[in-house]
């Protein structure tokens, strides 16, 4: 923001949300490739804490027609790219079990101490708040979450 008021420069600041998408890479630690990798090779899928912490999951094509909307919207500022719709992690497991055909166990493990959980204010952080006062400031996803792990296909599309 400093070079836009100093010098003038055209800027737009984009805040992206847990995107997923096809080739995403196997490992990069992001809840859906590791879900739906874990479930297409048979092995459980691995939940932190009791799954109830909330995330909003973002397709890639809504991530990138966002960027685009903004660097033809002359908008200064950030401005939040994501999907209004939360969904527990347990939710996104078993949506991925279901979308996959899979019959992996689910394995829950303690929950990282750095991981945002609902109602914990930090959560915001994993949320994109396309909703309320915030709506303006925000370019919404159009891809259901089950729309976009069905068209993000197989595990053999993520880069392993």
């Amino acid at each position: 923001m400093t070079y836009h008021r100093e010098l003038g420069v055209d800027v737009g600041i984009v805040r992206i949300f847990n995107t997923y998408g096809p080739r995403l890479r196997a490992a990069d630690g992001r809840v859906v490739s590791n879900f739906v990798v874990q479930a297409m090779d048979g092995r459980p899928l691995t939940v932190y804490g009791a799954g109830t912490q909330t995330r909003a999951y973002c397709y890639v094509d809504d991530e990138v027609r966002g960027i685009i909307a903004l660097l033809d919207s002359g908008l200064v500022g950030p401005i939040n790219i994501g999907n209004p719709a939360e969904f527990t992690v347990l939710e996104l497991a078993h949506l991925v079990l279901d979308v996959t055909g899979s019959s992996s166990e689910l394995v829950f493990e303690p929950l990282p101490t750095d991981d945002p959980t609902a109602g914990n204010p930090i959560s915001r952080s994993r949320v994109s708040c396309c909703t309320g006062s915030r709506r303006s400031r925000c370019v919404r996803g159009s891809f259901a979450l089950m729309s976009g792990i069905r068209r993000n296909g197989h595990a053999t599309r993520y880069k392993r």
